[in-house]
């Protein structure tokens, strides 16, 4: 080869990401939820609220960009904040008044820009208020008990067990796409790892912070698991319905917040159902 030939291109991670950058913004969220969780509960809230208003803008503006779906980003937003607070001041019964609330005001703010799209843009309203902040609003709720730190603290660490075990088996192992139309790079051997890591995770969190018994921490890994991979393929879905990569680029290495909220908004409804079955306080 000649000296002033430029060096062939490398190789194509199997990650498709920017594994260290991932990596590293990983790391500083999750200090700042553990710190937040150990120190002041109340501070994990803040934390919550402000992940839904970042969030919701993204996912609004990817509608918009997408698809020309306007949403109505203001109720959406101050709803948002509401469903988040008063989770943690009246629980279920706060999450429901304020998501109504929010329901209606989407439906009035939207009379401004006139008929046509309507229907549309406000069923975008209330699906963005519904998959952001009212899921979100579930691990605001999880905090609300004398054990909730430990509470939130099983739903973080099975959500990252599981899309840990899903990554490291599906880069390794990963033969048989799981839904190749939707996400290509998920595979069965993934879901594998994730449901192994998952539940182990699920045991020794369980077990050791709630004091729970073995198979209360396997039933609430699974269903982590379950939840977690349903949600990336739900996101998946719709960048996919809407033609875009990422649903913004704040988080180097992961896209926006939101391609990180995937997993993390379903699961944790799931979290705090089956821990109130479970283990309730």
């Amino acid at each position: 080869m000649p000296a002033d030939s430029p060096d062939p291109p490398s190789p194509p991670s199997r990650a498709g990401r920017d594994l260290r950058a991932a990596i590293g913004v990983g790391v500083v969220l999750g200090a700042a939820i553990i710190l937040s969780l150990l120190m002041v509960r109340f501070v994990f809230i803040g934390i919550v609220a402000a992940a839904v208003a970042v969030s919701s803008v993204e996912l609004a503006n990817a509608l918009r960009r997408g698809a020309g779906i306007r949403v109505s980003l203001v109720p959406v937003l101050l709803g948002g904040q509401a469903m988040v607070w008063l989770s943690w001041l009246f629980g279920l019964r706060g999450i429901l008044v304020a998501f109504a609330i929010t329901v209606l005001a989407c439906l009035a703010w939207r009379f401004r820009h006139g008929v046509d799209g309507y229907l549309r843009d406000v069923t975008a309203s209330v699906f963005t208020a519904a998959y952001v902040p009212l899921f979100a609003a579930f691990a605001a709720m999880l905090v609300r008990p004398e054990d909730g730190a430990y509470r939130a603290l099983c739903f973080m660490i099975g959500v990252v067990a599981s899309d840990t075990g899903g990554y490291a088996f599906g880069v390794l192992f990963g033969r048989h796409p799981m839904a190749p139309t939707v996400s290509p790079k998920k595979s069965w051997e993934g879901f594998a790892g994730s449901m192994l890591v998952g539940v182990v995770a699920g045991v020794l969190s369980v077990t050791l912070m709630l004091d729970g018994q073995w198979w209360q921490g396997a039933l609430f890994g699974a269903a982590l698991v379950v939840s977690a991979t349903l949600g990336d393929l739900m996101e998946s879905l719709i960048k996919r319905d809407l033609g875009i990569k990422d649903m913004g680029n704040l988080l180097p290495g992961h896209g926006g917040l939101m391609d990180r909220m995937d997993s993390l908004l379903p699961s944790a409804a799931v979290a705090w159902m089956m821990l109130f079955w479970l283990l309730p306080s």
